[in-house]
């Protein structure tokens, strides 16, 4: 469990340097699709899954 956490928080390192410098390009895609697939496989997705639905509740209710 402590080195796939470590790899995850490494892997959310990287994707946050990659954003932050406005060049995303094929490997820091590939950086941020690998922390998605690891974040879905720790105990946090379920947090993550009922965030990300609610917030998709709530912008499909405004009106342009």
């Amino acid at each position: 469990m402590a080195i796939s956490i470590s790899f995850v928080l490494l892997l959310a390192i990287l994707a946050v340097i990659f954003l932050r410098s406005g060049a995303l390009k094929f490997p820091h895609a590939l950086v941020c699709l690998l922390l998605g697939f690891c974040l879905a496989g720790t105990n946090i997705a379920p947090s993550i899954n009922s965030g990300l639905t609610a917030t998709a509740d709530i912008v499909s209710t405004l009106r342009p």
